[in-house]
């Protein structure tokens, strides 16, 4: 290969790298937009009403395999860290029907607070959210310490959230 050719892949390589981590990488966030969400019960609950708590919110669509996948996992963790604190909001992508959001809430006995953001209000906050599963663990102070796409690591979130709920009651 000639050395044109070898500069010519390099920066092809380097410049299909940088759309990656773009595409699939953090938002560059740091702070928890403050946003209201409209939940299916008819409840609106403010982001920045919650701090002083650890908040996941977890972007999800019924037609997501992984999302459905996850769902019994997030369902354990609120019921394990709810009573201590933890909140955990399930916003469904934009373009969900609402009575298929609604039905999945029902027949999968959800207990967190379900979203739906018909005008993808929390999608724009949030970095323009594209893929699902995406989370995002907001710390007390509102500061957004991890986000994932895809499936999350369940152990290592509890731990996460564990730590959270340990440091506050330091405080």
């Amino acid at each position: 290969m000639q050395t044109k050719d070898k500069v010519i892949t390099g920066f092809a390589i380097a410049v299909l790298t940088l759309m990656a981590y773009l595409w699939f990488g953090p938002s560059g966030m740091q702070s928890a937009p403050d946003i209201h969400f409209k939940i299916i019960d008819g409840r609106t609950i403010s982001l920045k009403a919650l701090r002083g708590k650890p908040v996941l919110v977890n972007f999800w669509a019924t037609s997501c395999p992984g999302c459905i996948k996850e769902m019994p996992h997030l369902i354990d963790l609120y019921h394990q860290f709810h009573a201590q604190g933890f909140e955990l909001i399930g916003v469904a992508m934009p373009d969900d029907r609402p009575d298929h959001v609604m039905e999945m809430a029902r027949r999968k006995n959800i207990p967190y607070p379900i979203a739906i953001d018909i005008k993808g209000e929390a999608v724009a906050a949030f970095g323009n959210v594209q893929l699902t599963p995406t989370s995002f663990l907001i710390d007390p102070s509102g500061e957004i310490i991890k986000q994932k796409i895809g499936e999350i690591d369940m152990p290592k979130l509890r731990k996460q959230i564990g730590s959270l709920l340990a440091a506050g009651k330091k405080s």
